[in-house]
């Protein structure tokens, strides 16, 4: 869980974040019928997994990132997380599509051609600092979703973090809409996953850090700011 929200994962997921948990409390639902409590029969693996994630951060994950981050300069990384933002598009067009929102996905598709010519394959966004094509971003959970399939429980993944059954069986589908997943040499796509986890992590260490120590129990204030976020992310 931490590896998503501090990574990629660093999860929604894509994401995505830290921001958006700040008006959540852990010890309750949000108003409204935003969302119901969180169904959550696996809660003692969860809270085990929580904990393997966190320390996963700390002994790992964090370290590369400083390191990292102390060689290479921050306007670069920024370049490199906007190139594997760009490559993205797939999987926020075709969600989009799904969910019949055009308009969206025309956005998406603007830009990406933008990013791609003008923002040199992807290492700028034109599109957003020119024009203000804001990211629609959209995956396969969310489209489950859309069409009204529950979240199913709750379940922390490896890795991943904070999850439910239908985000999860949803990763597959996008796992197909991922451009990186269609390297054969496997090696490489590893190091190209790496990479992008922890320039990421780069870019956001601190905030977990600061998650963390506000919050009472840390695995209730995931799960529901997750639950909350993915009803309202699918509502939008």
């Amino acid at each position: 869980m931490a590896l998503m929200l501090a990574g990629s994962v660093a999860g929604a997921a894509e994401s995505d974040t830290f921001d958006d948990f700040d008006e959540f409390n852990e010890f309750e639902v949000a108003e409204s019928g935003e969302s119901a409590p969180a169904f959550d029969p696996l809660s003692g693996y969860n809270r085990f997994m929580t904990q393997v994630n966190d320390r996963m951060y700390f002994w790992a994950l964090k370290p590369v990132a400083e390191g990292y981050r102390f060689v290479i300069a921050e306007p670069v990384r920024v370049c490199i997380g906007n190139c594997f933002d760009n490559l993205g598009f797939p999987i926020r067009f075709v969600n989009n599509l799904l969910q019949l929102k055009a308009k969206p996905a025309g956005i998406e598709a603007a830009r990406f051609g933008m990013n791609i010519t003008v923002g040199v394959l992807g290492l700028f966004d034109p599109a957003e600092s020119w024009l203000k094509l804001h990211p629609r971003p959209e995956d396969f959970g969310q489209t489950l979703g859309h069409y009204g399939a529950g979240g199913g429980f709750h379940i922390v993944l490896p890795f991943f973090g904070p999850s439910n059954l239908r985000d999860t069986l949803g990763r597959v589908p996008d796992y197909f809409l991922d451009p990186l997943n269609y390297i054969d040499h496997w090696e490489t796509r590893l190091a190209l996953d790496s990479l992008d986890v922890v320039n990421k992590t780069s870019l956001r260490i601190g905030q977990y850090e600061a998650l963390k120590k506000d919050a009472i129990d840390l695995y209730v204030f995931l799960r529901n700011a997750y639950e909350m976020k993915r009803t309202r992310d699918i509502k939008e």
